[in-house]
């Protein structure tokens, strides 16, 4: 692992380049500074979902997944360097099994809204998205193993899933299900 920071202010970015894990200087809008970037904003966004009111069990997962994305944010910080493992992808397939098997099937397409925990999930969900195309982007132009890409996908499915849940435990009294479009096509029958 690269030089752990010991001061925030290095002035060392003031020429728009950042250090990356292994010492090597890059631009910051580098394809590798871009990933990183958005993995952190994920990171950050469910930092903020941690931030209201959760029934335990999403709240441990959320927690583990936060550790997940730092490791996965290193291996990306160096290249060539492995720190997010298969198992982490194996635990999202888990948690997505656990928590879609308690919910109804899906009417139509939903709307991100409804509790305000479920509404943030759906921001995390977004990000997830932004960050797991960065990942392929990067991918194109540099060696990134499939896990990263394979997790950040994984991880915005179940960000849905979590805010199907979310919205069922109505922890803030404003939910209790999906919100659903309203498809004007349908309402005509699908003509």
């Amino acid at each position: 692992m690269g030089q752990r920071l010991t001061q925030i202010a290095t002035r060392t970015g003031d020429d728009g380049t950042t250090g990356l894990g292994d010492g090597t200087r890059v631009s910051k809008d580098h394809l590798r500074v871009q990933a990183m970037g958005d993995v952190d904003e994920l990171n950050s966004q469910i930092g903020v979902l941690l931030a209201e009111p959760l029934p335990d069990g999403v709240r441990e997962l959320l927690v583990v997944i936060q550790h997940e994305l730092f490791n996965l944010g290193g291996e990306l910080s160096i290249p060539g360097f492995e720190l997010l493992k298969l198992e982490a992808v194996v635990r999202l397939d888990e948690a997505l099994e656990l928590h879609n098997a308690a919910l109804p099937k899906l009417q139509e397409f939903i709307l991100p809204a409804g509790t305000r925990s479920a509404a943030i999930a759906h921001v995390c969900r977004t990000v997830a998205r932004r960050a797991e195309r960065a990942v392929v982007a990067l991918s194109l132009a540099d060696q990134v193993r499939p896990e990263p890409r394979q997790y950040l996908n994984r991880l915005s499915d179940l960000l849905f899933v979590l805010a199907r849940v979310l919205n069922r435990a109505n922890l803030d009294g404003r939910g209790g299900d999906d919100v659903y479009w309203k498809s004007e096509k349908l309402a005509r029958g699908g003509d």
